[in-house]
């Protein structure tokens, strides 16, 4: 096997997290990335500890600033070269109807969850198109498919034009060699979903029933998406978890066999 070198964006929890760990047990190199060094340094040193120090490496990148997303790729490439890009950074909105939000925190979303990926897009794409090789893929979420729900409207935009733009921008990709596409993970229990829900349980009870039923563990999904990445051969791809089989068949499910996904646990902590 050739290992590969993964930059993954937002990658000290969550998904991103769970993907790095994926693609070290696979033997590949990771930089794993976040806006704080106090968290790329502990998460870093502790999967060093576990898949080796040579493996590993972790690197502070604030994603809406063009100029940090150049920096990650100098120094993450100076390490290894760098054969795939995963744009995962993202954060939740508040848990508000549209008019009751912030035009600050308008911002912040859109820069960091669409502007984020754009620009992360291109740094990837110039310099992968001028080593000759990659591929860039970029993490999809709530609203990419176009579903909509009260308190989602900020999150579920970015999240729509993100597919928009990925799909968009694969059209136009002009090497062969470079590929562009997209992840979706489906449902993950995550700390933001877990925040979200514990705000306010009664007001997410519903939501909590359709968690239970469609959503995974990160240590579930990840190696699945870390091992269809690998596998890609295909601009344009997207690489879906929770397919509409997938979702028909856990409700069928649901009658006879009930997940519990989201503990009383998880909210209590």
């Amino acid at each position: 096997m050739n290992p590969k070198h993964i930059v993954i964006t937002g990658s000290t929890r969550g998904i991103g997290l769970g993907m790095a760990r994926a693609f070290l047990s696979m033997g590949h190199f990771v930089s794993v990335s976040g806006r704080h060094r106090e968290s790329v340094n502990t998460v870093a040193c502790r999967l060093q500890q576990e898949f080796g120090s040579e493996k590993v490496a972790g690197f502070v990148v604030d994603v809406t600033m063009p100029r940090s997303l150049d920096q990650l790729w100098l120094k993450a490439s100076l390490w290894q070269p760098v054969d795939i890009w995963i744009n995962n950074a993202g954060i939740a909105q508040s848990d508000e109807l549209f008019h009751h939000i912030h035009p600050e925190e308008i911002n912040g979303v859109i820069q960091t969850n669409l502007m984020g990926v754009m620009n992360g897009t291109r740094v990837a794409y110039l310099h992968m198109k001028q080593q000759g090789h990659g591929a860039i893929y970029n993490m999809e979420g709530f609203g990419s498919g176009g579903r909509m729900m009260p308190g989602m409207t900020l999150y579920g935009t970015t999240k729509r034009a993100l597919r928009y733009f990925t799909r968009s921008f694969a059209k136009e990709n002009e090497v062969n060699s470079v590929l562009v596409g997209t992840l979706s993970p489906g449902m993950v229990v995550t700390d933001l979903l877990l925040d979200s829900v514990k705000k306010n349980p009664e007001a997410h009870q519903q939501s909590i029933r359709i968690f239970n039923i469609l959503a995974d563990r990160a240590e579930t999904v990840a190696p699945f998406l870390a091992g269809e990445i690998l596998k890609n051969q295909k601009n344009d791809a997207r690489i879906a978890w929770l397919t509409s089989w997938k979702i028909v068949f856990r409700f069928f499910l649901s009658f006879f066999h009930k997940r519990t996904l989201i503990l009383d646990e998880d909210l209590n902590s």
